[in-house]
Parts: structure tokens; sequence; C-alpha cells
């Protein structure tokens, strides 16, 4: 909905850190909210939930059918779900962990895509969230890197498949304190990758929310996403 209000959503990655951040925001709302997540969410309230392993298309594919069987309208998709994979030289990454973030990354969410517009489902906007990663090419980000520039394109590209009337974008929240970051902030090598210094001294200040804060404001700000261009790549703090 144009206002910021949304009757329905339906919610990737809902089982923790941002997805489940969003489902607290919406329900807070009044929002019907559907999700579906590999460990599945923990708030009894949601109207529908699927345990599925977004990595396995078949599956995915399924879970949609059952998830929105009988549902002709969602107004707000949120994209969510992803893995970071290990921070490390491209030279470094195994071929098996750069596969497996571009099908949960990218390759899920075409599959989430398709059946939208197979079970002919009207969405108000679409949103996948992305990251600054997906631009930057800083050293280390590898795979996360990759697979999130190949949604920024996709989204473009499915701009073209979705109605006119349907707002879609790649987006990105801006940093966001969630389990991600206890791997980047405590584990992760900060002197070979300096990029990491900075998530550091962000951590525990306003600069990096909580989940439901970092949601609130990620819902405050989709009426105004709405007024740029279709299938861009936006950041928060752009707008």
């Amino acid at each position: 909905m144009q206002d910021g209000s949304f009757g329905s959503a339906l919610v990737t990655g809902n089982s923790s850190g941002l997805g489940l951040g969003l489902t607290r925001a919406l329900l807070e709302r009044g929002a019907k909210v559907y999700g579906m997540s590999r460990r599945g969410c923990p708030e009894a309230g949601v109207s529908g939930d699927e345990k599925v392993d977004l990595g396995d298309f078949n599956a995915t594919g399924a879970a949609m059918e059952r998830l929105l069987g009988g549902v002709d309208r969602v107004d707000l998709v949120v994209l969510n779900a992803g893995l970071l994979g290990h921070m490390q030289r491209m030279q470094d990454a195994p071929m098996d962990e750069l596969r497996l973030l571009m099908d949960v990354n990218t390759f899920a969410n075409k599959v989430i895509l398709d059946a939208l517009l197979k079970q002919r489902v009207a969405v108000g906007q679409i949103i996948a969230i992305s990251s600054g990663a997906s631009v930057s090419g800083h050293a280390g980000w590898s795979g996360y890197s990759l697979s999130k520039a190949a949604l920024n394109m996709m989204m473009q590209l499915y701009a073209h498949e979705f109605p006119e009337e349907t707002a879609i974008n790649a987006f990105a929240p801006g940093l966001v304190d969630t389990a991600m970051q206890d791997y980047l902030c405590d584990e992760a090598d900060r002197e070979s990758f300096p990029v990491l210094q900075r998530l550091k001294a962000a951590r525990g200040t306003p600069d990096m929310p909580d989940p439901e804060n970092a949601a609130r404001a990620i819902l405050d700000a989709l009426p105004r996403l709405r007024h740029t261009t279709r299938g861009s790549f936006v950041d928060i703090r752009q707008l």
C-alpha cells in the first residue's frame, strides 16, 4: 500500500535476524504475515509459515504453493533470506561455497518470484534485501558480493516481467546488528580486510540498529522507495 501500511506480507528468512524483525514489525502494524525459512518462524501470530531449505528449489516451489494457495494478493514481499559465507580472498573461495551462495542469495529468489507470477498473486511491492557489498567491491566479500550483485540485476530484469503497478527493487537496509555481525566483528580477519573495522566500530551504536528497529525504518522507507526507478538498487541511506 502506498501509505506505508500493509494488509499482508511475505517474508523469507523469518526465523531470526532482520527477517524476524520485519515479521514482528509487520505484525505490530496489523498485517497478515506469511513466511518461509529453514528453521521456521518463532512468532505464533503469523498467518502461514513453511520450513524449507531455500537452496532446494523443488522444495521451495512446493512451499510457495502451500503457503499462498488461495491467496490472490500480497501487499509486500521481502526476499530477505540469505547467507554470508566467509570473508576471504576470491582465490581462496571454494567453488562449492560460491555455488551455495548463488543458490540461496540469488536463484532461490527466482523460484519465489516465478511462483508469484505462476500463481497469479497480485503484489504491491517487492524488495530483495541486498547490500552495499553488492556494489562496493571491497576485498574479502567474495561470494557474498557476487551473489548480491547478481540479485540486483535479477530484480532489474524482473521489473520487466511484473505488472507496472508492482514496485520492485533491490534494497540495501544499511547496517543491522544480527548474528552475522558476530562473525564479521569478532571472528573474521579485520587486519586482512580493513572494511570490517568500520563494522566493529559501528556495533552498539545507532549506526547499527537491532533487527526490529531496522525493520521499522525499512517499512517507513518503503513509500519513498516506490518513487525510485523500478528494478533499481537503492540504499536506505539514499532515501
